[in-house]
C-alpha cells in the first residue's frame, strides 16, 4: 500500500510517498512560502522522484489541524480534491499526532507545541507506548503557563518539538528544568513522512474516510469569527 500526505498546518510545506516497508521520498521546504503556489508543484516533485504516478497512489493523507486555518485549508482542498479525481480514499491525521510521531521512541513524555497566537499554543500529551504513540491528554488551545501546570503535574522528562519551542523555550526551561528537552530542528517541525506513516497505519487497519467527509479541524474559532461572536453580543443578538 502506498500513501501519500501532505503537511501544510505551518509555514513549512511537505510532501512525502511512504510504502509498508519505506520512505519513498520526502519534499520539506520550511521558508514561509505561498502553499497555494508550493504545495501542487511539490506533489508533483516527489512523485517524479519516486518514478510513481498519481494512479499509483493508494491512500492520500493530510494534516486536518490544528494550525494555520488558511495552511490547513490549502492542503484538505488539495488531498480532497486528487482522491475525488482518483477515488481514492483518504486519512485526516491531527497535526499534533503527526509532530509528537517525529519523536518516535523517546522514553518520558512527548508535547508537541504550535505557537496559536494571541499567548496560547496547540499542544497535547503523549507517550510511546511498545510501538505506538499514545496520547495522554484532549487536544487544547491553552496559554503557556497553563500547559506548564498540566505538565508538573505529572513530575516525568518531556520532550517537546514544534514551532512553539522557538517561542516559548526560555519560559519551558525556567518552568521545567531539567526536565525539558528539546527536539533538534530536523525533528522540531512538521513532516509529512509523519503523517504518511500514521495515515498507513489507520488505513491498513480499514480506518479510511471518504473524501467528501474530511474537513480541517480547527480547535478553535478564527479571530473574525470570535470578533463576530463578541460584536453580536454588543448589539444584543
Amino acid at each position: 500500500m502506498r500513501v501519500l500526505a501532505v503537511e501544510t498546518s505551518s509555514a513549512v510545506i511537505s510532501v512525502a510517498i511512504v510504502d509498508e516497508q519505506r520512505l519513498l521520498a520526502e519534499y520539506i521546504l520550511n521558508q514561509e512560502r505561498n502553499h497555494s503556489q508550493k504545495l501542487v508543484p511539490a506533489v508533483e516533485q516527489v512523485l517524479e522522484d519516486a518514478s510513481l504516478a498519481l494512479k499509483d497512489i493508494d491512500v492520500f493523507g493530510v494534516a486536518y489541524g490544528p494550525g494555520s486555518f488558511t495552511g490547513l485549508r490549502i492542503g484538505v482542498a488539495t488531498v480532497k480534491g486528487l482522491a475525488q479525481a482518483l477515488n481514492k480514499p483518504v486519512v485526516g491525521i491531527p497535526t499534533l499526532d503527526g509532530l509528537a510521531f517525529n519523536l518516535a521512541g523517546a522514553g518520558g513524555l512527548i508535547c508537541p507545541i504550535m505557537d496559536a497566537r494571541r499567548a496560547q499554543v496547540y499542544t497535547s500529551v503523549y507517550r510511546w507506548s511498545g510501538d505506538r504513540l499514545e496520547r495522554m491528554e484532549d487536544y487544547m488551545a491553552v496559554s503557556i503557563e497553563k500547559l506548564m501546570e498540566v505538565l508538573n503535574g505529572w513530575n516525568e522528562p518531556v520532550y517537546f518539538c514544534g514551532d512553539g519551542i522557538f517561542a516559548y523555550r526560555s519560559v519551558i526551561e525556567e518552568k521545567m528544568g531539567g526536565r525539558a528537552m528539546f527536539a533538534p530542528p530536523t525533528h522540531a517541525m512538521q513532516r509529512a513522512s509523519s503523517v504518511a506513516w500514521l495515515a498507513l497505519e489507520r488505513a491498513l487497519a480499514g480506518d479510511t474516510q471518504n473524501y467528501w467527509e474530511l474537513q480541517p479541524f480547527y480547535l478553535r474559532k478564527s479571530q473574525a469569527e470570535q470578533r463576530f461572536k463578541k460584536c453580536g453580543k454588543e448589539d444584543g443578538r
